[in-house]
């Protein structure tokens, strides 16, 4: 996923249609000189509406469209003929995409499914024509009702990477070097800290044509729940994945303890990302030798009330040791 071609959030000003006015007419021909009242209804305006489509998986494409409007609708006219309605402006967008009122900050919906439709901006109502305020008390209404105006709002649109596992770990964990070895992706490795700087996506294979989808999260700091280092921007993504890989160097200071405050920021920023499926992946374990190795095994043991019963795979990246293990746990996580 080219890094200039992934965009995961925009912002636009979306302009409804507003509605056609009413008609004032009343009916002649030659054979009547004072008919009845017979103005149509004015159009309703346009709407702004978003559409989900899954063969889209960014939102490059609003990125430079910051303006989006859409048509009015045309007033009615003689006979109770109706105006037509404004052109709605669709906008489609990629699966796992929520919408959010900037000015209020309220989340508003998500679209989940391929082909699913939701109003993003209503278009204002057509006013109703002279037929309509006909009465036995007055037989020849001279007046209708104008259209309402269109609605002008400015509205977040941000994405939720789709991904059967999601790499969770600090910064320089070797979440990118795990995903560039065992797939095609060609994320940016570096070292020093947030080298990532937006979601890697890569297709892992698995024996007998099969494979599953790994997204390479930018690392996580404590105090990212409260937007410290990319923060909140990217924690929304763990919430599509299946099944998280949390990712520890061999070398961290305490593992159990890095493992506890990756996991304490998630559950800070939405708790039910607790209910999914973990796996521990002890990584660079080519920079330990067996002695050491052993050492750290029976140190992870001891704290079995913190991850219970949660896989741990040690591994290295660079010398391949463990990938192939890892690989095979991740698949059976993920089809139990």
């Amino acid at each position: 996923m080219a890094e200039s071609n992934f965009v995961d959030y925009v912002k636009i000003c979306c302009r409804s249609g507003k509605g056609g006015a009413g008609s004032v007419h009343f009916h002649r021909d030659k054979t009547v000189a004072k008919g009845g009242p017979d103005g149509g209804d004015g159009g309703r305006g346009g709407h702004i509406i978003l559409r989900g489509n899954k063969q889209l998986w960014t939102l490059i494409h609003l990125k430079y469209r910051k303006h989006v409007i859409a048509g009015d609708g045309d007033n009615g006219s003689y006979q109770l003929m109706k105006g037509s309605q404004g052109e709605d402006d669709v906008l489609e967008v990629p699966l796992g995409t929520s919408v959010t009122d900037f000015e209020t900050g309220e989340k508003e919906f998500e679209i989940t499914f391929d082909g699913e439709e939701r109003i993003l901006v209503p278009g204002g109502r057509g006013g109703l024509g002279n037929n309509h305020f006909k009465s036995p008390t007055q037989q020849n209404p001279r007046f209708a009702q104008p259209g309402e105006p269109g609605f002008t709002k400015w509205k977040v649109l941000e994405l939720k990477i789709l991904a059967d596992v999601g790499l969770v770990g600090f910064p320089n964990a070797g979440k990118s070097t795990l995903l560039s070895v065992v797939s095609a992706a060609k994320p940016e490795i570096a070292n020093y800290p947030f080298t990532t700087l937006v979601p890697n996506l890569g297709i892992v294979k698995y024996r007998d044509n099969f494979s599953f989808v790994m997204a390479d999260i930018p690392g996580i700091i404590e105090g990212a729940h409260q937007g410290k280092g990319l923060g909140l921007r990217f924690l929304r993504h763990i919430e599509r994945n299946s099944v998280l890989l949390f990712m520890v160097p061999c070398d961290a200071d305490d593992i159990l303890k890095e493992y506890q405050i990756l996991l304490s920021e998630l559950e800070k920023y939405n708790p039910t990302l607790l209910d999914k499926t973990r796996i521990l992946g002890i990584s660079k374990c080519d920079m330990t030798d067996d002695e050491l190795l052993d050492g750290l095994k029976k140190e992870i043991s001891k704290g079995k009330k913190i991850i219970k019963d949660m896989p741990v795979v040690f591994f290295s990246s660079v010398s391949g040791k463990g990938v192939p293990q890892l690989i095979e746990t991740i698949w059976k996580e993920l089809n139990l």
